[in-house]
């Protein structure tokens, strides 16, 4: 409210335009929900009182069922809340991914249920009903969205919790077969960007899930009941089915959980988008840089097995605050015009950082996924516009020369510090953001080379990224040394691959212009042989000319006498 009036007054006085730039901020409130521990060991309980009814009632349809202890269920969700707070880095076990968690655990225990009780109708024995089981399906949706880890983690768990609605003697082969099956799905969905292949992966779950079957010795026994088609066909066709429901139910999982799968991130790499077609026509060497951040962190991303399909993504988008001023960064610059000759080096540096702030502004009116809107934040940290604090302090040591020399007043010195020329940050959270800043620095960098030898450009990567470790701006994130190796080495490879030389072709003006001198040689060489040829004739052929011509004269000077004779006489 008090904002509210302070810029109401300055919008009066001239002093603002009115308008707030968006932020990209969670309050206090949330940021406790998503990160307090009690909050996730409270989300942990509620589970359990969740989980508890449901068996109670899945089992109430399965008579045989080797029944469900509020005990077991509690060791269950003590053992999972423990290796939950000390198996997982912090970046993982935040509260909203516990709650992804479990209602993924609901959802597939519910299924469980439903299969077991649909074959104890159909009078199927449980051990042969254990393989119609989807034991893939929380892993696999849980991977999608959340990491191999999470993945690992619900397949163990969706193991123990839905061993009770089987009968005894068939518990071992139910934990066996789902932990076998479930760390198959995570396998065989680990990499999957195209709905397409998810359908593939099913059909693999299904062989798998008969194989299964078959060494089990499940196989002979539903043969010998008569069962031959079903028996090879319903693995398989549950493993497809498994697959069908994941994919159906990713996108409600995606839309609450604000999590991101590799096919969306594809589907969300669009160029066609319409802040990439603004970039291309209003900066479009801003646009060119994105793409070349964008192949160098995918190929760094891809070294280390972090997620380059973000990083590609979110390196398309990282600089759309250039469009609100784009003429004031170099590489839209006109090389005649620089808007920054007259600015002042602080006003320059604000210019440049306030890209940053107009970037998120731009994200969240278009409404971007959240994790390219935390890259735009993070891809300059609170690094050092450097080039225009040296000029500052260029500037206030020329201001006072001109104090000592009484030309200027010490009022006219201007206050030059590190925090004004600084970035807001946060620093890089995240290895994917991490890879993205470092990609945006080298990318800047490289295109000052005059020529770019394998040396030269591993030193100017090595020099990037060290100073970046001096500046503290990798602190946060979770980039470990030796991954920081693979990725610089990814990046001076492909810088190498782009900035490849090529054979230098003869213009075509040169080609045209030695044609022209050879055919002009020729003409020459032609017309010599021609005069020495007039030079070799025969001489008497001049001479009967000559004779000729005499004879000629001699008869007209005949006839002249004649007539004269005649005129006389």
């Amino acid at each position: 409210m008090l904002d509210f009036i302070k810029r109401s007054r300055l919008t009066r006085q001239g002093l603002s335009c009115g308008k707030t730039r968006r932020k990209h901020l969670d309050s206090e409130f949330w940021e406790i929900l998503r990160e307090n521990p009690l909050v996730g060991i409270s989300i942990f309980a509620a589970g359990f009182l969740v989980t508890t009814p449901l068996l109670g009632a899945l089992a109430e349809n399965l008579p045989n069922a080797a029944g469900v202890s509020p005990v077991f269920i509690a060791a269950v969700f003590l053992t999972a809340t423990l290796h939950w707070a000390l198996g997982f880095p912090k970046h993982l076990r935040t509260n909203g991914t516990a709650v992804l968690m479990l209602s993924a655990l609901g959802l597939h225990l519910a299924l469980v249920g439903a299969v077991l009780s649909y074959a104890h109708h159909r009078s199927w024995t449980p051990d042969y009903a254990v393989f119609l089981v989807p034991h893939a399906l929380a892993p696999m949706i849980l991977c999608m969205l959340a990491g191999r880890r999470l993945g690992f983690f619900g397949a163990l768990y969706a193991a123990i919790l839905g061993a009770p609605l089987v009968p005894s003697p068939s518990v071992l082969t139910f934990i066996a077969a789902a932990l076998a099956i479930g760390f198959f799905g995570v396998f065989v969905t680990r990499k999957v960007r195209r709905r397409s292949r998810l359908l593939t992966s099913g059909v693999y779950l299904g062989i798998f899930a008969t194989g299964m079957m078959v060494f089990f010795g499940q196989m002979p026994m539903a043969v010998a009941k008569g069962r031959e088609a079903l028996t090879m066909a319903a693995p398989l066709f549950c493993g497809i089915l498994s697959v069908m429901v994941a994919g159906a139910v990713l996108p409600a999982f995606e839309s609450l959980f604000h999590r991101t799968t590799a096919i969306s991130w594809l589907e969300l790499g669009d160029l066609n988008h319409p802040l990439m077609k603004r970039l291309s026509m209003e900066a479009p060497g801003t646009y060119h840089h994105s793409l070349v951040v964008a192949n160098l962190a995918e190929a760094a991303a891809e070294s280390i097995s972090a997620n380059a399909t973000m990083c590609r993504v979110c390196s398309y988008f990282h600089d759309i605050g250039k469009l609100t001023k784009p003429e004031y960064f170099i590489e839209n610059m006109d090389p005649e015009n620089n808007p920054h000759d007259d600015l002042t080096a602080r006003m320059s540096a604000l210019v440049l950082i306030a890209h940053v702030k107009d970037g998120v502004d731009i994200a969240i009116k278009h409404s971007l996924n959240s994790a390219i809107i935390d890259v735009i934040e993070q891809h300059h940290g609170n690094s050092l516009v450097y080039y225009f604090y040296r000029r500052a302090l260029e500037q206030k040591k020329e201001a006072l020369k001109l104090v000592e020399e009484d030309k200027a007043r010490q009022d006219d010195v201007p206050d030059v510090s590190e925090d004004g020329f600084r970035y807001p940050g946060p620093r890089p959270q995240f290895k994917e953001s991490a890879i993205i800043s470092l990609a945006d620095a080298v990318e800047s960098a490289s295109r000052t080379l005059a020529k770019p030898t394998p040396n030269r450009v591993e030193q100017l990567v090595d020099d990037i990224v060290r100073n970046r470790l001096l500046d503290h701006q990798l602190d946060e994130c979770d980039l470990t040394l030796a991954e920081l190796n693979e990725v610089k080495a990814s990046f001076v490879k492909t810088l190498m691959s782009m900035m490849h030389s090529r054979i230098k072709y003869p213009k075509e003006t040169q080609e045209k212009t030695r044609d022209e001198e050879v055919r002009k040689q020729g003409r020459d060489l032609e017309r010599e042989r021609d005069r020495d040829r007039d030079k070799d004739r025969p001489s008497d052929h001049g001479h009967g000319h000559s004779h000729h011509g005499g004879g000629g004269s001699g008869s007209g000077s005949g006839t002249k006498t004649q007539v004269r004779g005649s005129t006389a006489a």
